[in-house]
Parts: structure tokens; sequence; C-alpha cells
């Protein structure tokens, strides 16, 4: 199994927490089905088949985060609370006020609820506790967030840090794509992005498409004209191709 996603964080170096520690303390929050009055539930699944909520590889461990949210879209909502809002009017000879409509949307939903569809999705966390490594398959901060959010619900300690750097990621892609040049270990593939920091955000991309000598000079005359890499594609030994 590949992230397709890495929001990285620093723990201790090492995290002194044993397995069978973690485990149950993960234990506190389980995956349930969501209640059929609930928009969501989320929790721990085995991240494997075998039924263990941690998978541990040589001093490595794999978790999972599962969350089932109710599809009730808004404007289902809307319309059967319009609907009502008339026969209401006609009823008391009035439209209902701002309190009464709030009242009858939260009844709505809560009447409609139960009959929503439920949309399921797992997001998986590598942890590397003698290192002091945790990185999360999660495409945003904010999905991370959720994840980390219930690690602190379950354990009893959790000492995240983000990851510190003395460069920021926008300014090192902007160094690597000026002198041509990765660092070692590292190739520069075919794709960026490059957007400027202006209110127009006027931004530039190239997708599968050879950033050698060819393009260098485009790519120098945006980077002075002020845009900032904010995407890379770079493959790490042959090995690995990802985007930065």
């Amino acid at each position: 199994m590949w992230f397709k996603n890495l929001q990285i964080y620093r723990l201790p170096t090492p995290w002194n927490i044993d397995l069978a520690k973690f485990e149950e303390q993960l234990a506190r929050g389980p995956f349930s089905k969501c209640p059929s009055n609930q928009p969501m539930s989320r929790g721990w699944v085995a991240p494997r088949q075998d039924g263990a909520l941690v998978f541990s590889l040589e001093r490595q461990w794999l978790i999972a985060l599962a969350v089932e949210q109710r599809l009730l879209p808004s404007s289902v909502v809307n319309e059967e609370v319009k609907e009502r809002a008339v026969q209401i009017e006609e009823q008391q000879g009035y439209a209902p006020g701002r309190k009464q409509l709030k009242e009858l949307r939260e009844r709505v939903t809560e009447e409609l609820m139960p009959r929503a569809f439920t949309r399921r999705r797992s997001t998986f966390v590598w942890l590397d506790p003698q290192n002091g490594w945790c990185c999360v398959d999660a495409g945003s901060p904010a999905k991370a967030e959720e994840v980390i959010e219930h690690l602190r619900h379950c354990l009893d300690e959790f000492p995240l840090k983000p990851v510190h750097t003395q460069l920021s990621p926008q300014s090192a892609m902007a160094d690597w794509l000026a002198g041509g040049e990765a660092p070692a270990g590292f190739t520069i593939d075919r794709d960026c992005e490059l957007k400027a920091v202006g209110e127009e955000k006027a931004a530039v991309a190239y997708k599968r498409h050879p950033l050698g000598d060819e393009v260098s000079g485009e790519i120098k005359a945006h980077l002075a004209a002020g845009k900032l890499p904010t995407k890379l594609a770079l493959t790490w030994n042959d090995r690995i191709s990802f985007v930065l």
C-alpha cells in the first residue's frame, strides 16, 4: 500500500511508548457505524485484515481512522423547509419568523437524517516511534488534523509538533528550479506549477513536459517576475516519484 499524500509531523526521538500500551489506548476510540440520528462517526479500524488496530513491522506502525458521514444535502433540507413553511403560513395567517424557521430546519434535519445514505472513508497514518515521525495520508492539513485530534483524544500523551525547516517549500523549490538541480538523491521530473503572489494569482503550469534547457529560461523568467513554485514533481533514487 502506497500513501498518495503526506502530512508530516515530528515526535520526540525516540517516542517512548510501547506497542501494547499504544494499542490499548487506541482501543478507547474504536469505529462504530454512524447512528441514525447523527451526521458523522469516526474511530480506529484495522489497517489490514488481521483485525489488529496497529500493524507493526520492524518498529514501524500503521493505523487507520475510519470516518462515516450521512449525506444529507442542504438543498434537500431547504426544499422540505420551504414546503412546510408554506403550510405553516397558510395555517397561522403569516409567514414563520426567523426563530420558527430555525426550529423548523432543525426538526426537518432530525427527521431526514435516518434516511440519508452513508459514505465511509479511511485515512492511514504511519508512525515511526524510534525516529520520531508521524505521517498522515491526507491531502490537506485540515484532513490530517481530523486524525491528529482523534489520536489526542485516545492517547494519554501525544507530543506532536509540526515540521520546521530553514527554508519554506516554495523557496527551496525555487532554488532547485533556478539552479536546474534538485538535492542529492532527487531528480526534477516533468510537472511544475508556479503562481504569482499578487491579487491576480497568475499561474503557469507544465504538465508531462521536460523541465530542462528548453524551458529553463522560461521558468527563470517566471521566478524573476515573482512567481513561486507551488507544485514540483520529483523522483527519489529512481524508486519513488511524487509531487511536492
